[in-house]
């Protein structure tokens, strides 16, 4: 699958937002993508697996670890086109930890799959629980990689699209001083922000 080709998924099914949003990491962007909007429709959530599965073919992978909330229906579909097993890490007291009653196998190959990359935060954590436990990781990887292949995560990474959508501190936030809100599209909260 092509980068083309993902963005055009996105843009179709409602995904890629324009606006003045705040990520996940706390910072602040002009475009959101919501994966969980293009990942609803089975068909989009097994091609983008498909595809980022066909880049680790050959490789052995036991296992998928993915972080939730946002990277377990791409990780799950990865793991599923690879026929490896599937977990995923939670926050718990804010300190990323597998929970469930998940463990790794000493030296059991695991490769970590995320949904967005903008910081590689979450993905690191996720690393970081995984190596502790005694996983070989083999790679890490996303559909998109919005840091224009600059977040290091300690491990290779690949991402079906990599794109260089500016993000910054509130502080330096141009929208935010001009005094227009920023929204969480994630979030519980109903925004009053129209797109």
């Amino acid at each position: 699958m092509r980068a083309e080709d993902v963005i055009e998924r996105f843009k179709r099914t409602g995904a890629l937002l324009e606006g003045h949003f705040q990520l996940s990491s706390g910072l602040h962007s002009t475009v959101y993508l919501q994966c969980a909007i293009v990942l609803q429709k089975p068909e989009e959530a097994a091609a983008f697996g498909e595809a980022l599965a066909q880049k680790f073919r050959g490789e052995k992978i036991e296992t998928v670890a993915s972080p939730a909330i946002g990277g377990l229906i791409i990780g799950y579909e990865v793991a599923r086109h690879l026929g490896a097993r599937f977990i995923w890490t939670e926050r718990e007291n804010n300190r990323m930890t597998l929970r469930r009653g998940f463990t790794i196998s000493p030296n059991e190959t695991v490769l970590v799959v995320e949904d967005v990359i903008t910081t590689g935060g979450s993905t690191r954590e996720t690393i970081d629980v995984l190596r502790e436990a005694g996983a070989a990781l083999v790679g890490a990887a996303s559909i998109i990689d919005r840091s224009s292949g600059q977040a290091d995560v300690g491990i290779p990474r690949v991402a079906l699209a990599t794109l260089n959508v500016p993000s910054v501190a509130p502080e330096n936030c141009e929208l935010c001083a001009q005094g227009l809100p920023a929204t969480k599209p994630g979030s519980r909260k109903k925004s009053s922000f129209q797109f």
